[in-house]
């Protein structure tokens, strides 16, 4: 079957190398969207009732959606994902010197697999807060310069050659320099930004892997990519969303992109917050609906939970369910947890295994070792949060948290078929 989205495995390599924190996430998006007909909104002005395509940033996450061609009360599909990954963050006093070293105080963000962080060449990313006057505004910063590593300890002074445990407040801090007198990491940045470092009052800083996303091996059927989970549902979303918009439905398609998952979504824009039931209320109301009607609106809307999944790792295939093998390139994965990790449940679970059917592409399902803790998303939360059925789904991928991280290339675009099929399902 043809696909029905622009989305190829060389698209999201682009798109994850220019997005190297969740603000960049969002600009980039947002540049998608713009160039595909969607008009930027503000929380802080009146909204248009007229139908159309929009979008709004609140900090690291986004929310876009398209009510062309559709009545006030058609319920929504939405395709929720996050733009935050496991890295390492610059603390809030970096400037540190050991040993004739010049260090930067750096800190684990969500569960980063802190060993694949060792020895690799870092950039910089994040916003700064700028004083501008008596205003204070936010400066998107990105230094795509070698200026950060994070040095493994010699195997010779290792108590058994076997590896060492990294604490994280004694082991994590990256060099950027040798002497014995401190340089200021933030004045550093202010000047790579191009503002005066005395106007610089706050920041979220955070290190990068500077190596490109590529296609690998021999046939260039994987992705070799930093921060696929979750970019991989930001790119197979985007371009989810831009297909629905093309090929409008009876349904509002809404794609929501939440910072913070990593660290649990408790925050003034994570999942946790108010800010998508506050944006489909707005929707609503703002074409002539009342309270009355978002409520109806809501008990006949339905979310994808989109975030990567584990593929069954072919070194430790001891650590996966047993009959339930997960392969890359083997089409999207529905995810099922009986403990309610994941949100899925049968109605949820039928929704998206007719969405890939109708996108022609094959449907995996996913259950963790029952022996094993299993981690989360943004489902539960959503559904408890807004009460909409949600369904967990993702893409296989191997490395999960891993500061590389490793999928299957033709899994892009079957991704976001599926999930442009679930924004508009055929009656």
């Amino acid at each position: 079957m043809p696909s029905t989205t622009w989305a190829d495995a060389q698209g999201l390599c682009t798109f994850v190398d220019a997005s190297p924190s969740p603000f960049h996430v969002c600009a980039t998006v947002s540049m998608l969207l713009t160039g595909n007909g969607f008009t930027e909104l503000h929380e802080t002005d009146s909204w248009p009732g007229e139908p159309g395509r929009y979008f709004l940033v609140r900090g690291g996450s986004l929310i876009a959606w398209s009510t062309e061609g559709l009545g006030r009360t058609a319920p929504f599909r939405i395709v929720g994902g996050h733009t935050d990954s496991p890295n390492l963050r610059v603390k809030q006093h970096p400037d540190l010197s050991s040993a004739g070293w010049q260090l930067v105080g750096l800190e684990p963000y969500g569960g980063a697999w802190l060993n694949s962080w060792l020895d690799r060449d870092l950039g910089i990313s994040g916003r700064l807060s700028v004083r501008a006057g008596n205003t204070i505004e936010e400066k998107l910063v990105r230094v795509d310069e070698p200026i950060l590593r994070v040095p493994q300890l010699a195997i010779h002074l290792s108590e058994d050659r076997k590896g060492v445990h990294l604490d994280p407040q004694r082991h994590l801090n990256g060099v950027w320099g040798v002497g014995s007198e401190r340089r200021s990491f933030i004045d550093f940045v202010a000047d790579r930004a191009e503002v005066p470092a005395d106007a610089v009052l706050g920041w979220e800083l955070m290190t990068h892997d500077l190596a490109p996303s590529a296609l690998v091996g021999t046939e260039q059927d994987l992705v070799s990519a930093p921060r696929l989970d979750n970019q991989g549902t930001c790119y197979a979303g985007t371009q989810a969303l831009l297909a629905a918009a093309e090929n409008p439905g009876d349904r509002v398609p809404v794609l929501a992109l939440f910072d913070h998952e990593e660290v649990g979504s408790m925050s003034d824009r994570g999942a946790f917050s108010d800010l998508l039931s506050t944006v489909l209320e707005r929707i609503v109301l703002g074409r002539g609906g009342g309270r009355e009607e978002f409520l109806q609106t809501m008990a006949g809307s339905i979310c994808a939970s989109g975030d990567m999944a584990h593929a069954t790792h072919p070194n430790y295939p001891d650590r996966h369910e047993p009959a339930h093998h997960i392969a890359v390139n083997g089409g999207p994965v529905l995810k099922v947890n009986q403990n309610l990790r994941y949100a899925t449940d049968a109605a949820g679970a039928g929704a998206f295994a007719l969405a890939c059917d109708q996108a022609g592409v094959p449907l995996q399902r996913y259950v963790h070792r029952a022996d094993l803790p299993c981690g989360s998303t943004i489902g539960p939360i959503t559904a408890s949060r807004t009460g909409l059925s949600t369904v967990d789904v993702g893409a296989a991928q191997l490395g999960m948290h891993s500061a590389r991280e490793l999928m299957g290339a033709r899994d892009v675009r079957a991704y976001s078929d599926a999930l442009a099929a679930f924004l508009t399902p055929t009656a």
